[in-house]
C-alpha cells in the first residue's frame, strides 16, 4: 500500500460524492486520518467506504462551520496537514441576462468563499502549530476561459485560480503550499444529468468528443491528481493551478482532422 500520507490528518469538503469522495478514500488508503464533510448525507456513505473516514456535516460556504470543521479535525486526529476545499455547486447553464444578484451571491459562497475559508482557518491552524501543510482548492477548467460552465459558475473558478496564486504569495516563508486542480469533464453528481442525457439518446460515445483523448474523466483521476498537489512529491508545487482535462484546453477551436497524420490547415 501506498502510505505516503501516514500519520497525517486531512480534511475534505463536497465529500458527499464525485471528486470529494474519490478523494476522501484515496486518501485515507494512502494513510491519512480523514475527515469527510458535506451537507447532505451521503458523506456517511463516504465515511463508510473506509475505516480512517470520519464524517461531518457542515457548509463550506459558511465561516462558523468552517471553524468547526478545522477545530473538529485537528481535536479528532490531533492536528490538520492537508485541506481539500472541493466543494462547489454549478448554478447550471443559464446566461448573463437570467441570473439574477442572488444566483450569483448563492453560487459565489460556495465556490469562492468557501476556498477562502478554508484557507483562512486552514492556514492560521497550520501557522499557529507549524505545519508545513497543503492547501487543494477544485478551481475548473471554466475558471480559464469560457465555454466551459455558466457565467456565475466559470467566474467562481476564476476566482479560485487567482485566489490560490494570492495566497501562496501571502504565505511566503511558511512553508505552507496552496494549489489548485482545474477539472475538466468528468462525470460527478454536478454532470451526472447531462450524462443521463446523452446515454439515453444514444450518444454517450460524443462525451468528451472535444478532448483529445475523447472521453470524459472519472473523479479518481482527478483524485490522484489532488494526491499528488498534496503530498510531498509536490514539494516545490506551488500557487500553480494544474489542469487535468484530457486535453480540452491545451487548443483553440479548430475544425479536427478525421484520420492522423491529416490537417486542418
Amino acid at each position: 500500500m501506498n502510505a505516503r500520507f501516514a500519520g497525517k490528518s486531512v480534511l475534505v469538503t463536497g465529500a458527499a460524492s464525485g471528486i470529494g469522495r474519490a478523494a476522501a478514500i484515496l486518501f485515507a488508503e494512502q494513510g491519512a486520518r480523514v475527515l469527510a464533510v458535506d451537507l447532505t448525507d451521503g458523506v456517511e456513505a463516504t465515511a463508510a467506504a473506509h475505516p480512517a473516514i470520519t464524517a461531518m456535516r457542515g457548509d463550506a460556504g459558511n465561516e462558523g462551520d468552517v471553524i468547526a470543521m478545522i477545530a473538529a479535525a485537528i481535536q479528532t486526529h490531533g492536528g490538520i496537514d492537508v485541506i481539500f476545499a472541493n466543494a462547489g455547486i454549478s448554478g447550471g447553464m443559464a446566461g448573463i441576462f437570467d441570473q439574477s444578484v442572488e444566483d450569483w451571491q448563492a453560487l459565489l459562497q460556495v465556490n469562492l468563499i468557501g476556498p477562502f475559508l478554508a484557507i483562512k482557518h486552514g492556514a492560521k491552524a497550520m501557522l499557529d502549530a507549524g505545519t508545513a501543510g497543503a492547501i487543494v482548492c477544485t478551481a475548473s477548467v471554466a475558471g480559464l476561459r469560457a465555454g466551459a460552465g455558466g457565467p456565475a459558475y466559470s467566474a467562481s473558478k476564476a476566482g479560485v485560480i487567482n485566489l490560490v496564486q494570492t495566497a501562496a504569495q501571502q504565505l511566503s516563508g511558511s512553508g505552507i503550499r496552496v494549489n489548485a486542480v482545474c477539472p475538466g469533464l468528468i462525470e460527478t453528481g454536478m454532470t451526472q444529468s447531462f450524462y443521463e442525457r446523452a446515454r439515453a439518446k444514444g450518444k454517450s460515445d460524443q462525451l468528451g468528443q472535444l478532448n483529445p483523448l475523447k472521453r470524459g474523466g472519472q473523479p479518481i483521476e482527478i483524485a490522484t491528481a489532488v494526491a499528488f498537489l498534496a503530498s510531498d512529491e509536490a514539494s516545490y508545487v506551488n500557487g500553480h493551478a494544474l489542469v487535468v482535462d484530457a486535453g480540452l484546453s491545451s487548443s483553440h477551436p479548430f475544425a479536427r482532422p478525421r484520420g492522423l497524420g491529416e490537417t486542418s490547415f
